[in-house]
């Protein structure tokens, strides 16, 4: 009776300001988990979020971490879960999950308001492997940790929160089918749960379905059986008492089996082990298992745009992809489209996206909705973290910016590689970006040169767009760019007579610079101009024709002028280091325009 007061309590304190969007995850809290220690991993959650890094920082740690405790209602570990491959009492694996409700919600007391939204914080913590671990609901109204938990029983819980979709990146033939395979039942399943229940007849009036009269039918024979059968539970309830009392006095047992709340989940509408096949129209058809490495590969994803171009209506429970380097065996040109439809998912309404990549191709700064974190060690290689490096309502990015981060994107995949960490040089056009290439590629052994990732910009506009995202996460990086001259001749309409005006690429050079202001003062950055240009500082002319071939080559043929380039790189990367007089450190632009006449006056 205490328990239906309490369920019947529960109801009545729970929200009802309903809106269109489901249960979503915000947060992921990890520590003592594998190979995150004691010092708590936290992973905030947008709609698609990727996970950088190097290789063995934890990366796919933090994806198993969701599936372990949602994969099963009783989730236990292994061995090799805990740190060191062995148990500690001092340090036992600990996951904290943030989920944010909108339907099914909880007691009042589970539900804080952090930024706005309703939030049920849940813990999951194991003292030993192979055992099932303790799960904990924050309770609000306390300000601590309870034993009770939000929405009790753990399957109940569990259909509350997002369906686990796990793709290994080196997972067996067997296991990637598996995959396949569970992809597409979760989306039929989803179909058969939003079939009408009810139905109008041909009188106007409604009726049940047939698929109504079944779950109905079901619900009735559940409670008929339990009534059935409530002799048995209450006589195996008073033997349990009767045997715990002569070792606790004063304990009692009390068994409290329920039918299962979820009728659908009592019902087998596919049989088990569902057959994939591929192969050619007309030809022999082979078991997906037996396919080649890529073949599997398209094929999730082709299971995967399924997924996505499902509307939000026909799939009601929603689902989080959590993949490994989803650029793995994939053709090039498959690369783009693959993209596409990890950022397409969350468009249903239905999905979120959590993936490991090693390739800046699967970072789209032109989307709303994408948080990008970077999974790294510190200078011990001890303690593992995750840091947020990008999220769009902080990049404020306007949409002229997103458009030109689409362009850059289609024009140079490669442009995301300063998510990953490593020294950042921002340069304005590919003759830098080439000739700070050779170099790197010439002098691979010295130290000064490791870990460098040359930005080309193409364009002084774009320079302020990528050091804006940089600013955002407190990055260390340089700029280069030409200073250009501060007038230009052009032809005036409708004469063959010239005119002298104000050069548009000289004015961007303030932009510049007030992008980069508040990080130059913060020591974080550094603005270097070329006077007036590349061609101009090292090779005391204007390159004509395919500039960058022609400036390889200098360096290739002049060791002086390639010893000159790279102290100037250096300088870039070691804000200690002087930068060649032929260019300029510079903040005001006075001074600036002092610099390039000193240089129009001597040539």
């Amino acid at each position: 009776m205490a328990k239906k007061k309490a369920a019947a309590t529960e109801q009545q304190e729970a929200p009802t300001e309903l809106d269109n969007v489901g249960t979503k995850l915000r947060k992921l809290v990890i520590k003592n988990f594998g190979c995150i220690g004691s010092t708590p991993v936290e992973i905030d959650l947008d709609d698609v979020v990727v996970l950088v890094g190097r290789n063995n920082t934890g990366k796919s740690t933090i994806l198993r971490a969701y599936q372990v405790i949602m994969t099963s209602s009783a989730p236990k570990l292994e061995l090799d879960d805990f740190p060191e491959s062995k148990v500690d009492a001092a340090a036992l694996p600990e996951i904290e999950l943030h989920t944010r409700i909108i339907d099914n919600p909880p007691a009042s007391k589970w539900i804080a308001k952090i930024d706005g939204e309703d939030i049920v914080r849940e813990r999951w913590t194991w003292t030993k492997d192979k055992v099932v671990g303790k799960r904990q609901g924050f309770d609000v109204a306390s300000d601590q940790w309870s034993d009770q938990v939000p929405w009790g029983a753990a399957n109940v819980a569990n259909s509350r929160r997002p369906r686990p979709h796990r793709i290994d990146a080196f997972g067996s033939p067997e296991e990637q089918t598996e995959a396949v395979v569970k992809l597409l039942l979760a989306a039929l399943l989803s179909a058969i749960g939003n079939l009408p229940h009810t139905e109008a007849g041909e009188d106007g009036e409604l009726k049940e379905t047939e698929y109504g009269k079944l779950l109905k039918d079901i619900a009735s024979l559940q409670r008929a059986v339990v009534e059935q059968v409530q002799d048995q539970i209450d006589h195996a309830q008073q033997q349990l008492t009767e045997v715990i009392q002569n070792v606790f006095r004063g304990y009692r047992i009390e068994f409290d089996a329920k039918p299962e709340e979820d009728i659908t989940s009592c019902l087998n509408f596919f049989k088990p082990g569902a057959l994939l096949r591929m192969g050619p129209k007309d030809g022999h058809m082979s078991s997906a298992e037996r396919q080649g490495s890529g073949a599997r590969r398209t094929l999730m994803w082709a299971a995967l745009k399924y997924a996505a171009d499902k509307k939000a209506d026909e799939d009601a429970k929603p689902n989080l992809l959590l993949m490994d380097e989803p650029e793995l065996c994939l053709h090039p040109n498959a690369v783009r489209e693959a993209c596409n439809v990890l950022y397409d998912l969350p468009k249903t309404g239905k999905w979120q996206v959590m993936v490991t990549t090693h390739s800046p191709a699967f970072i789209d700064l032109s989307r709303d909705n994408t948080t990008v974190v970077r999974v790294e060690r510190d200078a011990d290689g001890v303690v593992i973290r995750g840091t947020t490096v990008f999220r769009p309502e902080k990049a404020k990015l306007s949409d002229d910016e997103k458009e030109e981060l689409k362009m850059l994107n289609l024009c140079d995949p490669s442009l995301c590689e300063f998510f990953f960490g490593g020294r950042t040089v921002i340069v304005e056009g590919d003759t830098e970006y080439t000739a700070f290439r050779f170099l790197l590629d010439k002098f691979p052994d010295d130290p000064r040169l490791k870990d460098v990732h040359v930005v080309r910009a193409r364009g002084k506009y774009t320079i302020c767009l990528v050091a804006k995202i940089l600013n955002q996460f407190n990055s260390r990086y340089a700029v280069l760019h030409d200073c250009d001259a501060p007038k230009v001749l052009r032809k005036k309409k409708g004469s063959n007579e010239k005119e002298e005006i104000v050069n548009p690429a000289w004015t961007n050079n303030s932009r510049i610079r007030d992008a980069v202001s508040d990080s130059v003062l913060a020591k974080r950055a550094r603005l270097v101009a070329l006077i007036p240009h590349f061609e101009g500082a090292f090779f005391g002319e204007e390159l004509s024709g395919e500039k960058p071939v022609n400036a390889w080559t200098r360096l290739k043929n002049d060791n002086d002028i390639a010893e000159q380039v790279k102290g100037l790189l250096c300088s870039l990367l070691d804000f200690n280091e002087q930068v060649p007089t032929t260019c300029s450190e510079w903040s005001d632009e006075q001074a600036l325009l002092a610099r390039y006449e000193q240089f129009a006056s001597s040539t």
